[in-house]
């Protein structure tokens, strides 16, 4: 395989259907992460505090993720910033699952949090692309 298969597409060269996917499940997502991750967590829903006093390192450490997916979450829904966005809630569900896994021992409800990593994760491959514009012109300035 050549370095040119490993990339993502640009976005002119990607199929309308795919484009159409992509934007579907950033928009699904981008929703998802602001109204069931972030905003319980910050209006202080009970389940998220009694989850993050488990977890042990405070309730700032809940508005702290609060805060991430939120930005994350709205940050899919903006065309140059969704890849950058989308990388950065991978790291979020990688410590989510490590977390569930070793702190909460949550059993098979680990699984979502790895679950969302995927998808967010084939969100910022496909976005790939446009993160490395941002940062060139980041770069630029």
């Amino acid at each position: 395989m050549t370095a040119s298969h490993a990339e993502s597409p640009t976005p002119a060269s990607r199929p309308r259907a795919v484009t159409i996917a992509l934007w579907a499940g950033q928009i699904l997502l981008g929703v998802f992460f602001v109204a069931a991750a972030a905003v319980p967590k910050l209006v202080g829903d009970q389940i998220a505090v009694e989850m993050f006093d488990h977890i042990g390192l405070g309730q700032w450490f809940r508005y702290l993720v609060g805060i991430l997916e939120l930005a994350g979450g709205i940050g899919l829904l903006i065309p140059r910033l969704a890849g950058l966005a989308a990388l950065g809630l991978v790291g979020v569900m990688v410590g989510a699952t490590f977390t569930s896994v070793f702190v909460l021992d949550a059993g098979i409800t680990s699984i979502t949090p790895a679950i969302l990593g995927v998808l967010v994760g084939l969100i910022a491959w496909a976005r790939w692309s446009e993160v490395k514009a941002l940062l060139a012109l980041v770069r630029a300035r």
